[in-house]
């Protein structure tokens, strides 16, 4: 059992970095919605649709292009995962109807791959000479780049002070007869032009070369405080749901799933609205999702009427959020190259919270009110005989009062630390994304 679980979860990994490096190198100007959409699809048979799709599949129209039509192919897959997400919970009649409305959906897109392969009249050279012929350019400009790169990077180093307190044309002027100065003086050999040791955030990193940087471990952290603690809800919803009184928890197991589908939708959507409308820093929109995560492990402390609605919905959309978020941050702050490490340590911040707040934490808090219950109710029956030894049972908010008092606290913290990394990388979604639409 445990090497089925090992290969299935690997399996699983091996699909998720494989997909999600793909389609951010292949969408650059829109990874919030691509994370979203392949992270709410990793449990619609990835094996089945490569073996379907392997033979079909071509290059269209480029590669790592900004087509006119991405909004509306993107608003259309949107549409296929509000309905696949309005799936559970309808009548009978309503399930088979929406099941047929579904697979229509999800057949459609094929149908361009079949097209250009059994019906294009354009050769294999031409698509090879797509594909072939960006990176010759990039080949052949590579020298002249990697200098004027450098020559760039020296201007943020020698320009003063207050250039930045001018107005912005003043600005943009001055750096600009900063920049001729240079060039000219690099080119006639009167100034050598410093090459700084490793990238700067928003190229492209090693994982070695990220694990150095700040900004590296905030996401990290973040991620691991806010994913864990909604996690650790996930594991324990049917305790918690017996302990308020629900005899069946499956109810409140399938809500939060979809909340947390509609989370990874809504993350990557919100969030891709704030850095290409706002110039902003993505992380706010992770900031976000850890306060109202917050806010449902308060709720879930307090056991208020309701609670277990509130806070499903709550920790649901909130954890979700965390991975259409994260993966699209670390692509903007690290870059795309080596992307595929990067993605898979910060995954590991999820099962380390996971085994903390979880395994040790609300385990062990609840463990102690159970036998705190269970001496309790064994004194009042004096008298009494029993060989069985009931099992340990809590009952009553008190159960996770304390372990959603501290998830929650792990959240303002996880909440805090990306506020750090907003205002520390406010200049790179500048540049990425240049000035906030007015």
């Amino acid at each position: 059992m445990c090497m089925l679980i090992f290969v299935g979860n690997n399996g699983e990994t091996y699909f998720n970095t494989a997909a999600l490096v793909s389609c951010v190198q292949n969408f650059p100007k829109n990874r919030g919605p691509i994370v979203g959409i392949l992270k709410v699809m990793v449990a619609v048979g990835p094996t089945l649709v490569v073996i379907a799709l392997m033979f079909i599949v071509r290059p269209v129209n480029g590669h790592r292009q900004v087509r006119p039509s991405d909004g509306t192919s993107f608003t259309f897959v949107y549409s296929v995962c509000l309905v696949l997400a309005a799936y559970v919970g309808l009548s009978h009649s309503l399930t088979i109807l929406c099941t047929i409305i579904l697979m229509v959906l999800l057949l459609v897109p094929i149908v361009i791959p079949v097209m250009l392969s059994f019906f294009s009249n354009d050769d294999e050279s031409a698509y090879t000479a797509l594909l072939t012929s960006p990176r010759r350019e990039e080949a052949s400009g590579s020298v002249s780049s990697e200098e004027q790169e450098v020559i760039l990077s020296e201007v943020d180093e020698q320009k003063p002070k207050e250039i930045d307190l001018l107005p912005a044309s003043e600005r943009q002027k001055r750096i600009a007869e900063l920049q001729a100065k240079l060039f000219q003086a690099a080119a006639v050999g009167a100034v050598r032009v410093k090459r700084r040791k490793g990238p700067r955030r928003g190229e492209d990193f090693t994982l070695l070369q990220a694990m150095i940087k700040a900004d590296f471990w905030l996401l990290f952290f973040s991620l691991l405080l806010g994913s864990g603690s909604g996690l650790t809800v996930i594991d324990n919803l049917g305790q918690m749901s017996q302990s308020l009184g629900f005899e069946d928890s499956h109810i409140f197991v399938s809500m939060i799933s979809i909340w947390n589908f509609l989370g990874r939708i809504s993350g990557g959507f919100l969030s891709e609205i704030i850095v290409k409308d706002y110039a902003y820093p993505r992380a706010i929109a992770l900031a976000t999702a850890q306060v109202f995560m917050a806010i449902g492990h308060f709720i879930f402390a307090m056991g208020w009427p309701g609670t277990m609605y509130i806070g499903t919905l709550l920790i649901g959309l909130g954890y979700g959020a965390h991975w259409a978020i994260v993966p699209a941050a670390a692509s903007e702050l690290f870059g795309v190259k080596n992307f595929g490490a990067l993605y898979n340590f910060l995954t590991v911040a999820n099962p380390a919270g996971s085994l903390v707040f979880s395994g040790i934490i609300a385990s062990g808090i609840y463990d102690y009110e159970a036998r705190k219950q269970a001496n309790h109710n064994h004194s009042t029956l004096l008298g009494m005989v029993s060989d069985v030894t009931p099992a340990l049972k809590c009952e009553g908010s008190i159960c996770f009062f304390i372990s959603s008092m501290i998830m929650s606290g792990f959240c303002i913290i996880a909440a805090a630390l990306s506020l750090i990394l907003v205002h520390r990388t406010k200049i790179v979604y500048t540049n990425l994304y240049g000035k906030p639409r007015t």
